[in-house]
């Protein structure tokens, strides 16, 4: 059995190009190296994953009708709040927040999940 210290964990930069790639294809590559699943040493209770370093988000390739139909929410927390925008205006105002917010809905949620996608550094 592997005893980790976090001084032994050596996180390696992983570099997506996003030019004509898939958004979801591209997003479940990015959450497995985030998470560590690629190593041979892999155990789920230990954040070992990558640095995943993006570049040219704003050529990535939606397939379908998502940009039309897809749509984010929030809530301001006031009463009758919910807010709503189509990924296809999110795309054009910050095609890095489609994403960012892909990526982090592929991640385990448990107490790992902010630190692996702050590991994400998109440009």
């Amino acid at each position: 059995m592997n005893w980790y210290n976090m001084n032994q964990i050596t996180r390696e930069t992983y570099k997506v190009d996003a030019e004509g790639q898939i958004l979801g294809r591209m997003a479940v590559d990015i959450a497995i190296h985030l998470i560590g699943k690629h190593r041979p040493d892999f155990q789920k209770h230990i954040d070992a994953g990558d640095v995943v370093e993006v570049t040219n988000v704003d050529k990535m390739v939606v397939t379908g009708k998502k940009l039309d139909q897809k749509e984010y929410f929030h809530h301001t927390q006031y009463p009758g709040g919910i807010k709503s925008k189509s990924m296809g205006v999110l795309m054009k105002e910050n095609p890095a927040e489609v994403l960012r917010k892909s990526v982090s809905r592929m991640l385990p949620k448990n107490k790992h999940r902010e630190e692996r996608i702050n590991r994400l550094k998109i440009s």
